[in-house]
């Protein structure tokens, strides 16, 4: 069903405070893959989060809403006077893109696509 919630990032100067945090808050149990300051709790079969580490200082989690067809949400949200960037692959997984709805609040839009690849 397209427009469910599947996926938060929580930006944290501190990640691993966060775990910590959210460990205690919700029981969540995280998953760290690689060298990336990105670690990931999965919440159902569908849905999951993250904290990611940022030196920003951004305290603004990221939203991400399933759709059918990325392009075709893209053109959606551009069309219903919104902003939409450019759609990136997440390798083996599918396609985001960020974008900004009528208010300017940022939300992504997200389609699974295991084929999805970096460009060549």
């Amino acid at each position: 069903m397209a427009g469910k919630l599947v996926h938060f990032e929580l930006p944290a100067k501190d990640s691993a405070r966060s775990k910590q945090f959210y460990g205690s808050l919700f029981g969540w149990e995280f998953q760290t893959h690689g060298d990336i300051d990105y670690h990931m709790v999965q919440l159902s079969k569908e849905m999951g989060g993250a904290v990611s580490g940022t030196e920003t200082g951004d305290t603004h989690p990221t939203i991400y809403f399933d759709v059918d067809d990325i392009d075709a949400g893209m053109a959606k949200v551009r069309e219903l006077g919104g902003e939409a960037g450019e759609k990136m692959p997440v390798p083996g997984h599918g396609w985001f893109v960020a974008c900004k709805d009528t208010e300017g609040t940022s939300i992504s839009l997200w389609q699974s696509d295991e084929s999805a690849s970096m460009p060549a």
